[in-house]
């Protein structure tokens, strides 16, 4: 058993579901991925199985082995997932059966990479609130005093000011599985997860289960 998959985000909807509520959800596309290598302890020290994305352009191209000795050429990104129980069912060049990892009602993680934010100041960047809009204020959106007299104007290590925002490693905790498409190889998860449309992200079952 596997602790979870690689997919790409589609993007947002919403379904019917909970007794005909509607419930906004996150479809991630877990198709197209294909088994490349098998890790095993004696050889690589570890247990895993490293999954290749097939490119647009192979999609519908029968897996040949040949492939693996030009990974870069087939497959657009190489991930790694552990493998909990140390089982060897995994064959190369076939998908993993996704009913046998994800079912409706389970609880995972989401990690991925956030959008993009640019260059941003302290307000947007860290919530802060900024200076009053009256009464001849003038600190406006700056980030205020940096230090005080006594450090002789030395700014103090992690402190929050203007920079870049975004494109860091998030991970969503405790998303409810809400559908599971087998035919099409899709994920629904209630609520948003990290990312823009057609990044990578990583669905993992909750350590607690």
């Amino acid at each position: 058993m596997i602790s979870g998959l690689w997919g790409k985000k589609v993007g947002m909807t919403q379904i019917f579901a909970d007794g005909h509520k509607v419930v906004p959800v996150t479809v991630i596309d877990v198709g197209n991925w294909l088994v490349t290598q098998v890790k095993q302890v004696d050889h690589d020290g570890y247990h895993a199985v490293q999954f290749g994305c097939i490119k647009p352009r192979h999609a519908g191209t029968e897996f040949a082995p040949e492939w693996l000795q030009a990974p870069r050429k087939y497959f657009s990104a190489l991930r790694e997932v552990r493998v909990l129980d140390g089982s060897t069912e995994f064959q190369i060049g076939h998908p993993v059966g996704l009913e046998t990892v994800f079912g409706a009602g389970d609880v995972v993680d989401v990690s991925g990479i956030t959008l993009g934010r640019g260059f941003q100041g302290v307000v947007k960047r860290y919530r802060h609130k900024g200076g009053r809009a009256s009464h001849g204020d003038k600190l406006g959106r700056g980030p205020g005093s940096l230090t005080g007299m006594r450090t002789c104007g030395r700014v103090p290590k992690g402190r929050k000011l203007p920079g870049h925002m975004g494109t860091t490693n998030r991970t969503i905790k405790n998303l409810v599985v809400v559908d599971v498409q087998a035919d099409t190889r899709t994920i629904s998860v209630r609520g948003s997860v990290p990312g823009k449309p057609h990044s990578l992200v990583f669905v993992r079952k909750c350590r607690e289960q």
